[in-house]
């Protein structure tokens, strides 16, 4: 098992934290975690742009021109999409970008990353992250405090205080177990998380 520091919010070493190797310490699989930041951000995408075709745009029943005797090409309608105002060749319609990955690709992607933000050692084990109320600037203090500038915060469940005290701050990013991705977990360079949220990940991953 892993041995990592464990802080508290003013940046000390208060313990340690021993990390599941079947969470934390598994051989990194590449290939998977690129399908999964794939699917990620192909599901972010909602599919609702639309053009018109040829078919679609108003106008053009009546023939421009005569076929034969202007000396100018042959043109059927004013619609065709060489013209202005002509419909597009090959028009965008809403469509269905989402990808599905099965359950065991998925676990193993998030395992997949979280062991790399071990082997980086860019992961920081919080003892606890008790903020009183919900101020951006205690916030900066903590991560101050623990040198991380571009940071995903985990909490073990929905933590309001830390999601409003956060969410101003250019860079950082708060999730709770339950909402972990593997694109956010990449995205971002050091991996906060609590020591309680460490333990429910393993609980639930593991």
């Amino acid at each position: 098992m892993a041995t990592v520091d464990m802080y508290n919010i003013d940046g000390k070493v208060v313990g340690s934290v021993e990390l599941d190797d079947n969470v934390f310490g598994i051989e990194v699989n590449e290939h998977v975690v690129h399908a999964a930041v794939v699917a990620y951000l192909a599901n972010q995408r909602q599919g609702t742009k639309a053009t018109k075709t040829r078919a679609e745009v108003r106008g053009g029943g009546a023939k421009p021109r005569p076929q034969k005797g202007t000396g100018r090409s042959r043109q059927g309608s004013i619609r065709s999409p060489q013209w202005t105002g002509g419909g597009v060749v090959f028009a965008h319609k809403p469509r269905d970008f989402s990808i599905r990955m099965n359950r065991k690709e998925k676990r193993l992607a998030l395992k997949s990353v979280l062991t790399s933000k071990v082997n980086d050692k860019n992961i920081i084990i919080l003892d606890q992250l008790d903020l009183n109320a919900p101020k951006t600037k205690d916030m900066i203090k903590v991560l101050g405090s623990l040198k991380a500038e571009k940071a995903l915060v985990v909490t073990p469940d929905s933590d309001k205080n830390a999601f409003l005290s956060a969410r101003n701050i250019p860079g950082v990013k708060t999730a709770s177990v339950g909402t972990l991705n593997v694109y956010d977990i990449l995205k971002y360079d050091k991996f906060i998380v609590t020591k309680d949220a460490a333990l429910k990940i393993q609980e639930v991953y593991a």
